[in-house]
C-alpha cells in the first residue's frame, strides 16, 4: 500500500497516460499533461519511489509464451489462520503458471489468475498445488475461451482530475 500522498491535477493527468501507455517519451507526456520534460520526469520517480506506480511492465500475448489457456481459480481453504494464509500464498508466488492470485471475501478465499500451455498441465498444477495440500477444501476452475477485454484495451482506471 502506498504511503499517503496528495496527488495534484498534473500528477492524476500523467497517471492517466501511463495507465494506457508507460512507453511514451516524457517530451510527448510534458506536451499531454501540460508540464516540463524534466518536470514529467521528477514526477514520475516520486510516483514510483511513493509506491503510487507499482510497475512498469509489458504484457506479452500468452501463446507466444506457450501458455495460451486461461484459467480463473476459485480456492476455499480449510483454516485461514497467518501462518496457513502465509504458506498457501508462498506456495503460489513460487508457482510461474500463477499470473495473479487475490485474497477475498465470499465463497472463496483466493481468486486466482493462471496462464498455462495445456489442460495436461492444468492437472498437474492442480495435483502439486490443490490435491496435495490438505489445507485446499475444494478449488472451482472457470476456463477463459477467448479474452474481450484486454490489458491492451486499459482505459485509464481510477484517476480524477
Amino acid at each position: 500500500m502506498p504511503k499517503s500522498v496528495t496527488l495534484d491535477r498534473f500528477d492524476h493527468a500523467l497517471l492517466a497516460q501511463v495507465q494506457v501507455n508507460n512507453q511514451l517519451p516524457a517530451r510527448e507526456l510534458a506536451e499531454r499533461v501540460g508540464l516540463s520534460e524534466s518536470a514529467v520526469l521528477r514526477r514520475l520517480r516520486r510516483l514510483r519511489q511513493d509506491g503510487i506506480i507499482t510497475a512498469d511492465i509489458s504484457v506479452v500475448h500468452p501463446a507466444v509464451l506457450g501458455a495460451p489457456l486461461t484459467m480463473h481459480v476459485l480456492v476455499s481453504l480449510e483454516r485461514e489462520g497467518s501462518a496457513a494464509l502465509d504458506a498457501f500464498t508462498r506456495k503460489l508466488r513460487n508457482r510461474p503458471e500463477v499470473r495473479q492470485a487475490w485474497y477475498v471475501t465470499g465463497d472463496a478465499d483466493f481468486v486466482l489468475l493462471l496462464r498455462l500451455a495445456s489442460m495436461e498441465a492444468y492437472e498437474a498444477f492442480t495435483r502439486d498445488v490443490f490435491h496435495d495440500d490438505p489445507n485446499v477444501r475444494a478449488f472451482r476452475t472457470i476456463i477463459a475461451m477467448r479474452e474481450v477485454v484486454g490489458a491492451g484495451d486499459a482505459k485509464p482506471m481510477g484517476v480524477v482530475g
